[in-house]
């Protein structure tokens, strides 16, 4: 798999997000941080991630209203989608699931097994 994966990586929690990010730039990935689904959709229109990486519970537009409105741009129509939640019970990633996500990474997660998870689930998309 390329190395030069960008990611467009939405999640409200600060401190969260610093750690995920530290950890996939470790692993080459590129970057584009966001702190909430109305970030997300300015930062993407003026991008191509590779990948959008969403969290669910977000104040204001959750992960699955944020890759709605993410979808309406002809450039991420298709564009794979891996969710990040603590809810992860098998009715609630049947749902994620029907939203379009190639996967949903558990949190809290493990940074050091993070890039790693992130490929697998785009290696079997």
């Amino acid at each position: 798999m390329h190395n030069n994966v960008t990611v467009l990586y939405v999640e409200d929690d600060e401190d969260i997000r610093d750690v995920a990010e530290m950890a996939l730039e470790d692993d080459g990935f590129t970057i584009l941080p966001c702190e909430s689904g109305a970030d997300a959709l300015e930062k993407a229109a003026l991008s191509e991630p590779d990948l959008l990486l969403l969290d669910v519970m977000m104040p204001d537009m959750d992960g699955p209203t944020t890759l709605a409105n993410l979808r309406k741009l002809p450039h991420l129509a298709s564009t794979p989608v891996i969710f990040m939640t603590a809810k992860v019970q098998p009715a609630e990633i049947n749902a994620y699931r029907s939203y379009g996500a190639i996967g949903v990474i558990c949190k809290p997660f493990d940074p050091m097994g993070l890039a790693d998870e992130i490929k697998q689930l785009m290696t079997q998309a």
